[in-house]
């Protein structure tokens, strides 16, 4: 729902919240955790232009009241768990008085003030206790794209058009922007050998996706029904599944991945609640005319008119090489959210449709952002078709799959006329020899 902390004219007295290029204006306000000295234990802070918000110091002023304050409270833990169980009404009212205590005008600046930290000086982490990690695979393009390079004549499996696909993935190896991203080792299958060989991946991929915090959960043996998905939503946030692609289709036979993608996920570092994305809710992507009808548990007719995302994605990539010449990053793809086949409350409702207790701060992949165009595949499975291609870089090199001293970065910025533009700041990882 649109309300006065969306306001296009809504402006803070944090002057570097006001740029245009900002990612963190007041109409965004998100949530993440750090430590703000190098021995001080974590604290939950909000993003506002290039300073952060310490909740824990802003509390102890007394200025939020009701279920702000309660909201502040369930924070004190240094993870955003609390503060994700009390659902959206705690969220919602801890958001506008913050946006108040921030806005110009306000009277109480030069308090809040004194709780404003610079960005530069935190040392972000993980953002709360991630229970459980379900990677789902809703891009129809991605599915397609990768299906046609095993099965040309039958690249998209029978069951993606009936249901969101997905897998169950591991929490204990998701880690924060900017951590070195290690080579894995595993069996590998070379073309025309009989037997698999065991060592480091020679087939190291990104893939460019949108993770889902969970808000308040459901008991066991009780299903999220699709229209109430939204009520159970924290916020999103960037998230890079690193697979190994040589691993996945040896042990992907007849099981899902393994190996290959528990070695490694990277998380950026701050949360954007589903309130401040409102503005930018879309129509959920086009089904085609040749769509099979949706089962009643995946059909709603307002997720059908607002389920998708206008939020568009930005990968980037510099070499060791590129480094040492002084060149930046080099984008290389440019994918949309709003092309996924499958919506976020639609991967809510088909998970725990069986039953399954989901809990405030599990994470809930996207999977691969692919769109219809060369410009907007997600992976560089896609752009370099399992290596048969090459993308060219500035520097003269060229890549099919990783190699050592590769940084990957994805940004994501949401628009639309009418609204403040919001950015979700970067998640980047670089490659270890």
């Amino acid at each position: 729902m649109i309300n006065p902390t969306h306001h296009p004219e809504l402006r803070s007295w944090v002057s570097s919240a006001n740029t245009p290029e900002t990612d963190f204006p007041i109409q965004n306000l998100p949530f993440g955790v750090a430590h703000i000295t190098a021995n001080s234990p974590a604290r939950v802070c909000v993003a506002i232009g290039d300073q952060a918000l310490d909740l824990q110091a802003l509390t102890a002023h007394a200025l939020l009241q009701g279920l702000a304050q309660e909201a502040a409270h369930a924070c004190e833990g240094g993870r955003l768990n609390g503060l994700m169980a009390l659902g959206a009404a705690h969220h919602g009212a801890l958001r506008a008085q913050l946006s108040a205590l921030l806005a110009v005008g306000s009277p109480h600046q030069a308090l809040v003030q004194r709780c404003l930290v610079p960005q530069a000086q935190l040392r972000m982490v993980l953002p709360a206790q991630i229970g459980d990690f379900s990677d789902f695979f809703t891009s129809i393009h991605h599915a397609t794209n990768s299906g046609r390079l095993a099965r040309p004549d039958n690249p998209l499996l029978p069951n993606f058009k009936h249901l969101p696909v997905a897998y169950h993935s591991r929490s204990s190896s998701i880690v924060i922007d900017g951590t070195p991203c290690p080579r894995p080792h595993g069996q590998t299958k070379p073309a025309g050998s009989t037997h698999p060989v065991f060592g480091p991946t020679r087939c190291l991929d990104f893939e460019c996706e949108v993770g889902l915090f969970m808000g308040q959960g459901n008991a066991l043996g009780t299903p999220i029904p699709l229209q109430e998905a939204q009520d159970h939503m924290f916020g999103l946030t960037l998230l890079n599944d690193w697979s190994a692609r040589d691993m996945q289709s040896w042990e992907s036979q007849p099981l899902g991945p393994f190996l290959a993608k528990s070695f490694m996920t990277s998380l950026s570092p701050w949360v954007v609640t589903m309130e401040a994305l409102a503005p930018f809710r879309t129509p959920a992507a086009d089904r085609g005319t040749d769509a099979p009808a949706l089962l009643a548990y995946l059909n709603d007719t307002q997720d059908r008119a607002n389920g998708g995302l206008q939020l568009d994605l930005e990968i980037s990539l510099q070499t060791q090489g590129m480094r040492e010449l002084g060149l930046a990053h080099h984008v290389i793809s440019r994918p949309k959210f709003e092309d996924q086949y499958w919506t976020l409350a639609q991967m809510v409702a088909h998970q725990t449709s069986n039953g399954c207790n989901l809990q405030a701060g599990d994470l809930i992949g996207s999977g691969t952002v692919s769109g219809p165009r060369a410009g907007e595949l997600g992976c560089l499975k896609e752009i370099t078709r399992d290596g048969q291609e090459q993308i060219a870089l500035p520097s003269g090199e060229s890549r099919t799959y990783l190699q050592a001293g590769d940084e990957v970065v994805f940004q994501a910025r949401c628009q639309r006329e009418g609204f403040v533009s919001l950015g979700f700041g970067r998640c980047a990882g670089r490659v270890l020899a």
